[in-house]
Parts: C-alpha cells; sequence; structure tokens
C-alpha cells in the first residue's frame, strides 16, 4: 500500500457497498485502500441498500399518513427495479391533520449510526482501522423524502417537520461519535434531478430552493464534524435518470453552496460518466469557485474501461481542475459483488498516480 506522502489522488468512498455487514465493509475497504481513504462508511447494509427508499417505513407506520393511489403508485405496482425490489407508492397527510401537528420521531439513522460505530471504534481499537480515519456517514436530504415518498400536495406541510427530526439526528450523531472522529456527507441526488427538470417539487424557484435547501443542511452539521456534499445523478439499474450534458449544472450547485453556507465545507463530489473523457465534459469545472478548505473529488473511476479509461478521464480533467481526489460516480451498493475488488484496485492504481 502506498504510503500517504506517495499518495497523488486520495480516494472518497460515496456510501453504499455490497457486503453483508458494516464490520465486513470497514475490513474489506479499509483493508484495500489503506492510506489512500481517510474516512469509511459503513456501507448502508441490510434495509438500508436502496438509499431513500428505506424511509418509507416513516410514513408507512406513521398514523398521520395514508398510502396515494395515483397513477405513480399503480406504476410503481407494476415496475420493478433492475434488483427487482420495488418503487416504494408515495403518502399524504390525512385529511383534518392540522400543519402544526405534524411530527416524526425516529427516522432510523441515530440506531444506524450507533450500531456501525460501535463497529469503527472495536476495529479501530484492534488496529484494523487507522485512528486518523474517520467514521463517515451518508444521508439522503429532505428533498430526497419529499420528492420520492411525498404527494406534492402534502409536500410543504411535511418538510419542516421532516426537516427538523433529519437534523435533530445530525446531533444526535454528532454527539454519539467521539469529537474529531465523524464525517456527514449529504447525497444530493433528487436536488440535481430537479435542477436538470427530471422530476417536479412544489417549490418554484427551483434554483434558489435548491441552494437554500442545501445551505440549510450544510450548517445542521456541528463543526465537531467534517461536511461534504456528493452531487448524484444515481445509478440504479448501472444507470443515471439523466446523462449529465457536463459538469456546469453542478458547477452552479456548488457554487451557490459554497456562497450559502458559513461553516466549512471539507469535500465536494461530482460524478464522470464512464464515456466521458472529452474537455467539454470537464470545462465547467474552470468556474468551480472551491473554497480553500475544500476538496474536490471526482467520481471517474470505473470498472467499464478499466486503468485505462481512469487514466484518460483523470487527464482530461487536469486541464481544468489541477487537483482533486477520486471516486466512483455514486455508491458501489448497486454493483455487481464481483467487480468490487478490481474497483478498489484503479482506486489504489490511481492513488500511486
Amino acid at each position: 500500500m502506498a504510503k500517504h506522502e506517495d499518495i497523488v489522488h486520495d480516494t472518497l468512498l460515496l456510501g453504499s457497498f455490497p457486503a453483508g455487514s458494516a464490520e465486513e465493509v470497514f475490513l474489506t475497504t479499509g483493508e484495500a485502500l489503506g492510506e489512500c481513504v481517510s474516512r469509511l462508511p459503513d456501507g448502508e447494509t441490510g434495509p438500508r441498500s436502496m438509499w431513500i427508499g428505506w424511509q418509507e417505513h416513516v410514513l408507512r407506520d406513521h398514523p398521520q399518513f395514508e398510502m396515494v393511489q395515483d397513477d405513480r403508485t399503480r406504476r410503481a405496482e407494476r415496475r420493478k427495479m433492475a434488483d427487482g425490489s420495488s418503487i416504494p407508492p408515495r403518502y399524504r397527510l390525512r385529511d383534518g391533520i392540522a400543519p402544526e401537528e405534524v411530527a416524526f420521531s425516529s427516522l432510523g439513522y441515530v440506531e444506524a449510526a450507533r450500531q456501525s460505530y460501535a463497529v469503527f471504534s472495536s476495529l479501530k481499537g484492534a488496529g484494523k482501522i487507522p485512528e486518523q480515519t474517520r467514521f463517515q456517514v451518508c444521508l439522503p436530504t429532505v428533498v430526497a423524502f419529499l420528492e420520492h415518498l411525498v404527494l406534492t400536495a402534502s409536500q410543504p406541510t411535511v418538510e419542516p417537520a421532516y426537516e427538523a427530526r433529519l437534523f435533530a439526528d445530525v446531533r444526535e450523531i454528532a454527539a454519539l461519535v467521539r469529537p474529531g472522529e465523524l464525517a456527514i456527507q449529504w447525497d444530493v441526488s433528487k436536488e440535481m434531478a430537479i435542477w436538470e427538470r427530471v422530476w417536479p417539487i412544489y417549490f418554484e424557484d427551483i434554483e434558489a430552493g435548491v441552494v437554500e435547501r442545501l445551505a440549510r443542511h450544510g450548517e445542521a452539521v456541528p463543526e465537531t464534524a467534517e461536511l461534504g456534499f456528493h452531487l448524484c445523478y444515481g445509478d440504479f439499474g448501472h444507470k443515471h435518470w439523466k446523462e449529465p450534458a457536463d459538469t456546469a449544472n453542478m458547477v452552479d450547485v456548488a457554487n451557490g453552496v459554497f456562497a450559502s453556507v458559513s461553516r466549512p465545507i471539507d469535500w465536494l463530489h461530482m460524478p464522470v460518466p464512464r464515456d466521458r473523457d472529452d474537455d467539454a465534459y470537464f470545462a465547467p469545472l474552470a468556474d468551480l469557485r472551491l473554497r480553500p478548505e475544500t476538496r474536490l473529488y471526482l467520481g471517474l473511476v470505473h470498472h467499464t474501461g478499466g486503468e485505462e479509461g481512469t487514466r484518460r478521464r483523470i487527464a482530461a480533467a487536469k486541464k481544468f481542475a489541477p487537483e482533486f481526489g477520486i471516486g466512483t460516480e455514486c455508491g458501489m451498493g448497486r454493483r455487481p459483488a464481483d467487480t468490487v475488488a478490481e474497483v478498489l484496485r484503479i482506486h489504489v492504481a490511481m492513488a500511486r498516480g
């Protein structure tokens, strides 16, 4: 494994990982990447493997909500995701529920972090995770919950209550992790789709609404933790919900967030499609107003094209962003498990330059 001073492109893991437990994720990624990675997520295993879809339990079990039999729900009953799982239906507030009455209790994120952090701490104590490594918690945003699970008409009422509970979860997670050992990543996928006009949302001023909400998410993370934003175009069925034309929209979102968040932002991640090693895709990065403390990561490591293709993407990116770390374009949890070892090997090869 490369020593830290030899690392050219450090590595960022995005969250999900095809494994059976957090312990397996920590050991597999930690051993493969070593000093090339400074943060380890727990892999979002088990019920969390389908990202925001697992939050359906919050509404399904909530007495204030009911399932909506709209066109989307009927389509969801017929359609399956590539891995065979159903698309969750959407929910609405029951009649007679006043906005001030809406409240959420446990979302499940605190207990998941508690269990994974116990494993992380045990492995670190046993010397199997380097002492300087941070425990990374990756979280979907409030807009992800709204767009995916809540009927549009109910979204304005649900948003403040769910936001309050999610941000409270973040504070609770920060309280249970030793200071200086936590990293929080916000997964910004639905916002990018809304910005790209792929999916609708209830607020009309899309650009201002997205930036304003992401800024609130950034401010919600205590300064004892690192903060990162993962801009995402999805990977269900190993496909984006839309192929980004270039990095311009991501640059616009990032610049808005940089201008709006008062606390430090430690990293920003942008995906790179596997077939893009052209200057046109990366050229807007020249307009990225990256903060001095913020590390840019580009998700240009792909199994397709292997090491050679990854090197081509790195060479193209360097024309417009001379310094950056590397990663995949999304979490690895939905990719074939038999490709993961090679993907991790490519990370290490690229880290060595």
